[in-house]
This record gives structure tokens, sequence and C-alpha cells, in this order.
């Protein structure tokens, strides 16, 4: 679990996927090579939520073509904590195989760590891609649970009231 880029700001990696997934070669003919043939680049943000799992389901059955490449980013607050890391590996492998099997495109995935946001406009500006496609509520794995158990305590304190 290297990261493949690091700066002051910006630590990533790049997932290797499935084995399941064939590895597609570049064209080896400069008229394959053109825009039509190669497909587009559609970035998708993704995390663990039911919305982001919707936006990824929508993109491959309205918007997706077969020669283009999904890119999956996930953002995480730490490249470092192993059952992040651990999870969003399994979440990238599921989503790649479902794309290969429902739409029959490429799939890139890439972990990165930092504010979601700020991640997405990153890999945005490196990619340069057709659309970007973002479907979650700003709640990533773990705080989503500590909202939970959050909501949890407050409901078990009302009882004892």
């Amino acid at each position: 679990m290297e990261p493949l880029m690091e700066d002051e700001e910006y630590r990533c990696v790049e997932l290797k996927l499935s084995s399941l997934i064939p590895v597609v070669p570049e064209p080896e003919l400069a008229r394959e090579t053109g825009e039509r043939r190669r497909g587009r680049d559609i970035i998708i943000a993704i995390d663990h939520g039911p919305n982001s799992k919707h936006a990824f389901d929508w993109t491959l059955i309205h918007f997706s073509r077969l020669a283009d490449t999904i890119h999956l980013v996930h953002a995480v607050s730490d490249l470092r904590n192993q059952v992040v890391y651990d999870s969003s590996q399994e979440l990238m492998d599921n989503l790649a195989v479902e794309a290969l099997q429902i739409a029959m495109v490429k799939t890139v995935a890439r972990i990165v760590e930092g504010d979601p946001g700020k991640v997405i406009c990153k890999e945005a500006e490196r990619i340069k891609p057709a659309a970007v496609v973002l479907g979650t509520r700003g709640r990533g794995l773990i705080q989503r649970a500590s909202h939970v158990s959050e909501r949890a305590e407050s409901e078990t304190e009302e009882e004892k009231q």
C-alpha cells in the first residue's frame, strides 16, 4: 500500500483491481486513437453510501458508452488506516466487476487522501474528464458510523428520561 503520488497536500493510491477484469492494451494503429474510438473519461466519486452507489448505477445505465473509462475516486482521511483501505479496495473491486458486467467499460480506481471536494477537483484537473458524477451527502464510512452511534446514544438517553 505505497502511495504512487505524494506531495504536500496530495497522497493517493492507484488500486490494482480484480483479476476478473481483462487488461485492454492501448491501440496500436493511429486510426484507433481518435476520441471516437478511445471513448471518454468519466469520474465517479465513490464512498460507502447508497447515494454513491445510485450515482454509479445511473452512470453505467444512462451515461457510459462501450469505449469509455470509468475513474472511481474515493477520498479518505488517512491512507495509512488499513481498515479503511481494505474496505475501499473491496468496494472498488466490486464496482469494477459490476461496470464490466453491465456496461463493458474499463475501470480505474484510486483512493486519495484529503478533503473530498478538493480531491475530486484535483482528480478532475488531472484527468480532464467528460463528466464528474457525484452522489454523496458528504459522509464517509467513519463519519456515517459515528453519526449512527451518536443517534443511538441520544435515543437511549431519551428512553431513560
